[in-house]
């Protein structure tokens, strides 16, 4: 799924999109961080999240990718 991260520059809007979350979420950091432009939105083309809120999306996901892989291999999966 395609990822699109904007942000606001001077008087314009940039824009770029990416193939991957994580991706995104680099392209979003650098943007703010080394070159300090404002108004950074990550949209996974339904909703569109800040980089604070793209970041707790992402955890909470993995969390529940990790959660749904240890209940896919049972009790027995870490030795018990």
């Amino acid at each position: 799924m395609p990822f699109l991260v904007q942000a606001d520059v001077d008087d314009h809007t940039l824009a770029v999109t990416t193939e991957t979350a994580k991706e995104a979420f680099a392209k979003a950091v650098e943007w703010h961080v080394v070159n300090r432009f404002t108004n950074i939105s990550i949209t996974d083309g339904a909703i569109s999240y800040s980089i604070a809120e793209f970041s707790s999306e992402m955890a909470l996901k993995q969390i529940a990718d990790t959660v749904e892989a240890d209940t896919a291999l049972g009790p027995n999966a870490k030795g018990k």
